[in-house]
């Protein structure tokens, strides 16, 4: 997970008691000259000036400077959590619209590629089919794809496909954009290509509209970070829904999953110190085949609307709630702490928000740690054969514990193993910290 320098200055920005706040007022974005795209993977190559949108025989580059990269104080962010989130989110990760007044405007035809080059902020629109947006920027280059009723089918490649970049921005307008994949995807010479919107950098999906896809492997995949702080996004994948290397931040919008494999998944593979997911607002709506929300190093919500239908509800390493509504269907566990990454001992705490969890038939556990279980504060309503299984400890030192209806301060073990600390008391604070 990139860390930045957090800048909090005098003022914390707040939306009154519904998650992650917002930035209302437009970036600062100067353009100089116009704008220049050209193809490299598809047939035609298409190139188009500022002032039109319009196919044209030359361009001009595009600069773009960015002067809001700071850190921006969200109001659901818990302080001391296990994720140090307040260095998530910066003003633009979370302003909902875009300042298109020097945008360059580009409409999608079938069998044509554009490939983005330099900073800037594009409108696009348009139906296609065989229609990839590739992103091949400088380093430190920004990008804003501002998505205006977009609807193209690829049978085996992404639809948007960044290569390089600081960072790109996916925005949606009012309009609902369709983006699918029907087919079995295909490499780009070394790089497997696997989701709808494949990002080897920072991706961020924000706006005010509606952004339905459609895989028959990933839905979003990013090699770094993923953020989602706005837009109606809706997928239905194949494989995991949204999959990152090293985190996925929910900040806000509304965000409705169906996949065969998991919802939410953090993980990198040649790093076991990767992989966390982080929610602090949004309505988040996942059913899915094996585990609904899956980090491996851990999980952090802090508020939000959650409800998971899955194997497992949510699985990591730690997994940490200090708010939000969550209600979880499980057949086999609610939430697991399971040894994942060498950062944590497997640890469920819970200390805020409210969580409801229903368990299907079987061996099935409400909560169930490798390591321990504490609650904290909040309250935890189970229903099930199991209510909790914990390998090395559970405490309870506040809030409320409901088990088939009926309130309880004990965290019993289903094997009556472990250390046996059900009840208050027991031993110092959450443990495997780091």
């Amino acid at each position: 997970m990139k860390k930045t320098a957090i800048i909090l200055a005098a003022a914390l920005i707040f939306l009154a008691a519904a998650g992650c706040s917002r930035i209302s007022d437009t970036d600062t974005i100067s353009h100089d000259g116009g704008a220049q795209t050209a193809l490299t993977e598809q047939t035609d190559t298409i190139e188009v000036s500022q002032d039109t949108g319009k196919n044209t025989g030359s361009g001009t580059s595009v600069t773009v400077t960015d002067d809001t990269e700071e850190i921006t104080a969200v109001a659901n962010v818990t302080s001391g959590g296990i994720i140090d989130a307040t260095d998530l989110f910066t003003e633009r990760d979370l302003k909902q619209t875009a300042d298109t007044s020097s945008a360059v405007f580009l409409e999608l035809s079938d069998n044509t590629g554009i490939t983005i080059s330099e900073a800037g902020v594009y409108v696009i629109s348009g139906s296609a089919s065989e229609a990839t947006v590739t992103v091949d920027a400088g380093d430190e280059d920004k990008v804003q794809l501002v998505l205006d009723g977009v609807n193209v089918t690829n049978s085996d490649f992404p639809v948007i496909y960044v290569k390089n970049a600081d960072k790109v921005f996916v925005t949606t307008l009012s309009t609902e954009s369709v983006l699918s994949v029907t087919g079995s995807f295909r490499a780009d010479g070394t790089t497997n290509t696997d989701a709808v919107i494949f990002s080897k950098d920072d991706l961020v999906i924000n706006g005010t509209g509606i952004m339905t896809i459609n895989s028959t492997a990933h839905g979003i995949t990013g090699k770094d970070d993923i953020k989602i702080t706005g837009s109606s996004v809706y997928v239905t994948s194949g494989s995991s829904a949204i999959q990152a290397n090293d985190t996925i931040a929910v900040a806000d919008g509304v965000l409705t999953i169906s996949s065969k494999t998991d919802g939410l998944h953090a993980e990198n593979d040649s790093d076991s110190t990767e992989g966390y997911i982080y929610i602090c607002g949004g309505e988040i709506t996942v059913t899915a085949g094996d585990d609904g929300i899956h980090a491996v190093a851990a999980v952090q919500i802090d508020g939000g609307d959650i409800a998971v239908t899955a194997a497992e509800g949510i699985e990591a390493t730690y997994v940490q709630i200090n708010g939000g509504s969550i209600g979880i269907s499980a057949s086999d566990d609610g939430i697991n702490g399971a040894k994942k990454s060498s950062l944590y001992t497997p640890t469920v705490e819970i200390n805020g928000g409210y969580t409801v969890i229903t368990m299907g038939q079987g061996d099935t556990d409400g909560v169930d740690s490798n390591g321990y279980i504490y609650v904290n504060g909040g309250t935890l309503d189970i229903t099930g054969q199991s209510a909790f299984d914990y390998d090395m400890g559970g405490v309870y030192s506040g809030g409320t514990i409901i088990v088939n209806g009926t309130v309880t301060n004990t965290i019993t073990n289903q094997f009556g193993g472990g250390m046996g600390f059900g009840g208050q008391g027991g031993f110092g604070g959450p443990g495997g910290r780091r």
